[in-house]
C-alpha cells in the first residue's frame, strides 16, 4: 500500500491484547502503528479520528476461512475449494482462486476482520496450501501476509466420502491415513535425493510440484493444517505427525476437549469452530460452544474460526461472545481471534496486537466488541481506512 499521512485515534478505550487496557491514543504512520498510550499524542497535521470513547482492537484474525474460494450463492461456478480428481493435491493453491471481489471480504471487514487464512476444502487427503491474507485489496497479490501459511489435509468423513463414492481409495479411515503416510515417504524419498545431487554438485533435474510442497513441511517451513472434528482422528493426526515430525495445526476440534490434556502436553494448537452451525455430519455431534473453555482451562491455545462460508465470517467475535458465556474467559476469548491465530500463521511479529512498529491493522468499535449491540466503526489495513459504518438511510 502507498505511503499515506498520519493518522491519530484520539479519545479511545485502547485493548492492546498483549498488556492492560487504557484510555489513550493510537497514531498510524506509513502504514504501521507509530505510537500507542495514554501520552501519546496527534503528529502535526495527522488526520484526527475522535473514537468518543470507543474501543480500539487489533484487527481479527480468522485462521480458517474459504472467503473467496467459495462463493455463496454462486452454484459451481463459485466453488473452488477442492480440487477433487486425486486424494492427494499438495501442489495446489488456494492463492490461485480467490476472488477479491467475493462478498466474503466486505463481511469480513464489517465484522472488524483485517487479516483471514483462506484454505483449500476437506474433500482431498491433501488438499494443498492455504494462504494469510488481508480482507481488502485489488488483486490477490497486494493482500498477500504469508503465502504458503499452511498444508491443508482432511482426516474423517469428507475424503472418505468424496473417494469412496468415486470407488477409490481412501474409502475408509484405514484408507486415509495411508494414504497420508504414502505421501511422506515419497517426500522423504523425494528429500534425499534432491540432498544427494546437492552433496555431488550435480543439477537435481527430478522435479515435483507436489513432492516439493510436502517437502516444505517435513522441512517445518510451514505447519500441517489437520482438518479433524472427532477425538480419534485428532489422536490419528499425532500419531503421524509424531512419525514423520513436522508442526501439527488441529483445525475444528469439535471433539479436542475429549484428549485436552494430551493436546496441551504436545504444545499443539487447536483452531476451534465453526461453533454456529448444524449438526449436519455425524462427527460434529458434540459441537458446543463450551468447548473452547475447556480446552483453554486444560492449558490448550485455541483460536476460533468461522470455516465461512459454514459459519458466515461476521459472526466471528459473535461466537467468542457465546464461548465466554459458557465458560471461556474473555481476555483468552480476545486472544483466541487476535494474536493466537496471529501466531499460527506465522504473522505474531506484525499483528495481532496494538504495538509500535506493528502493522497498523487495527479497529475503532463503538464498544465492547463481545458485547453483540456493539459493531465495527472504523476499520484500518496498513493504517489505510478501508470500512466505515454508516446508518442506512430513511
Amino acid at each position: 500500500m502507498v505511503t499515506r499521512a498520519s493518522t491519530a485515534i484520539t479519545n479511545a478505550h485502547v485493548v492492546p491484547i498483549e498488556g492492560e487496557p487504557y484510555d489513550g491514543t493510537v497514531v498510524l504512520a506509513d502504514g504501521r502503528i507509530s505510537a500507542v498510550g495514554r501520552r501519546a499524542k496527534p503528529p502535526r497535521g495527522a488526520d484526527v479520528i475522535d473514537a468518543e470513547g470507543g474501543w480500539v482492537l487489533p484487527g481479527f484474525v480468522d485462521a480458517h476461512t474459504h472467503v473467496g474460494v467459495w462463493g455463496e450463492g454462486e452454484g459451481w461456478s463459485g466453488q473452488d475449494t477442492n480440487e477433487m480428481t486425486d486424494p492427494v493435491t499438495a501442489q495446489v493453491r488456494a492463492l490461485d482462486a480467490i476472488y477479491p471481489g467475493d462478498v466474503g471480504f466486505t463481511d469480513a471487514l464489517a465484522g472488524g476482520i483485517t487479516t483471514v487464512c483462506v484454505n483449500p476444502g476437506s474433500g482431498n487427503v491433501i488438499g494443498g496450501h492455504c494462504v494469510a491474507v488481508h480482507t481488502y485489496g485489488r488483486t490477490v497479490d497486494e493482500m498477500v501476509l504469508r503465502s504458503p501459511a499452511g498444508m491443508k489435509s482432511a482426516l474423517g468423513e469428507n475424503p472418505k466420502r468424496v473417494y469412496g463414492d468415486q470407488k477409490k481409495t481412501p474409502s475408509t479411515r484405514l484408507g486415509t491415513a495411508a494414504v497420508l503416510r504414502e505421501s511422506f515417504v515419497a517426500a522423504q524419498n523425494y528429500q534425499a535425493k534432491r540432498a544427494a545431487a546437492k552433496k555431488s554438485k550435480v543439477p537435481f533435474d527430478a522435479r515435483d510440484l507436489k513432492l516439493e510442497a510436502l517437502a516444505m513441511v517435513l522441512d517445518r517451513e510451514i505447519p500441517w493444517r489437520q482438518h479433524s472434528h472427532r477425538a480419534d482422528d485428532i489422536a490419528t493426526a499425532i500419531r503421524i505427525a509424531e512419525e514423520f515430525g513436522y508442526d501439527l495445526v488441529i483445525d475444528h476440534g469439535t471433539e479436542a476437549h475429549l484428549i485436552a490434556d494430551l493436546i496441551a502436553e504436545r504444545d499443539i494448537p487447536v483452531l476451534i469452530g465453526p461453533l454456529i452451525v448444524s449438526r449436519s455430519k455425524v462427527e460434529v455431534r458434540n459441537r458446543s460452544t463450551v468447548n473452547p473453555g475447556l480446552l483453554a482451562r486444560a492449558g490448550v491455545e485455541i483460536s476460533i474460526i468461522t470455516d465461512h462460508p459454514v459459519c458466515p465470517i461476521g459472526h466471528l467475535v459473535l461466537q467468542a461472545t457465546l464461548a465466554v458465556r459458557d465458560g471461556l474467559d474473555r481476555d483468552t476469548a480476545l486472544r483466541a481471534i487476535t494474536i493466537n491465530p496471529a501466531r499460527v500463521l506465522g504473522l505474531d511479529d506484525r499483528i495481532g496486537t496494538l504495538e509500535t512498529g506493528k502493522l497498523a491493522d487495527l479497529v475503532v468499535w463503538s464498544g465492547d466488541p463481545l458485547d453483540v449491540m456493539q459493531r465495527a466503526r472504523h476499520v484500518f489495513i496498513e493504517g489505510q481506512q478501508v470500512y466505515s459504518h454508516s446508518e442506512p438511510a430513511g
